[in-house]
């Protein structure tokens, strides 16, 4: 049981480092009052691309913050069957 609590404890910490790494990535949604006007300089192609990435960006996070939930139950439940504290 500990061999399989250190494991995923290691997962667990893996995932909320990348995830904080691919937060971190994302561009912020709002670009400010410039772009309440139509000030926009970035084509359509340049915006398609953006989009796909973002959108991919967006996945993963959602994937991440899935792993890490599930992984925090498992070491939890873990824990608790093998009589020790977390």
């Amino acid at each position: 049981m500990d061999i399989l609590m250190w494991i995923v404890a290691i997962i667990l910490v893996a995932s909320s480092i990348l995830m904080c790494a691919v937060v971190l990535i994302q561009q912020t949604k709002s670009s400010g009052l410039g772009a309440a006007y139509g000030s926009e300089t970035m084509s359509f192609s340049q915006r398609g691309k953006a989009a796909s990435r973002e959108a991919k960006l967006q996945k993963i996070t959602v994937v991440l913050a899935i792993v890490i939930a599930v992984m925090a139950i498992a070491l939890l439940v873990i824990s608790r069957f093998a009589g020790k504290s977390i």
